[in-house]
């Protein structure tokens, strides 16, 4: 595959400082596979610590941690509930900043169809509700709309650039 425009030369990313990187900041709150079975399951209706413990399998403590994260960085709310005769308890729920990764599950979803697919077809499919048709993630040019491959792109450092100490 050819490397898009932006990249031919390294050298000037390999000089740049990667300690305030988009991409790290959004892993520091996201990068963990716990984290992103969480978030799948809220964008799938999962509201409750005993649903996600059951559906996911992981431990309490671990599942109790990595809410307590998602909600400390805006991604969930909890918002509390009481069942007739039981104890107040929370659900989780999306926030705006929590909806906003909804592209990046579908990317994700869609890589592992593409390239690590279940021989018995998808668990889930995603389709535009008005006309039945699968909903494909796609990078696109904000001013005309058209898709892009990596080849029509160029990078440029941006303001945010820092030299590699």
């Amino acid at each position: 595959m050819a490397k898009p425009a932006g990249y031919d030369d390294a050298m000037e990313w390999l000089e740049t400082s990667t300690e305030n990187c988009p991409v790290q900041r959004a892993l520091d709150v996201v990068g963990e596979k716990w984290t992103l079975q969480i978030l799948r399951d809220a964008v799938n209706g999962v509201r409750r610590f005993d649903d996600f413990h059951r559906h996911i399998g992981l431990s309490e403590a671990v599942l109790s941690n990595r809410l307590r994260s998602l909600t400390a960085a805006g991604v969930l709310e909890t918002v509390v509930y009481r069942e007739p005769g039981r104890r107040a308890r929370n659900e989780y729920q999306l926030t705006g900043k929590g909806w906003d990764l909804w592209p990046v599950l579908l990317a994700l979803g869609q890589w592992g169809e593409t390239h690590a697919p279940d021989p018995e077809g998808p668990v889930l499919e995603i389709r535009h509700t008005d006309c039945g048709a699968p909903v494909r993630v796609a990078v696109q040019c904000s001013a005309d709309h058209t898709s892009l491959a990596p080849r029509d792109v160029t990078a440029q450092l941006g303001a945010g650039a820092r030299r590699r100490s």
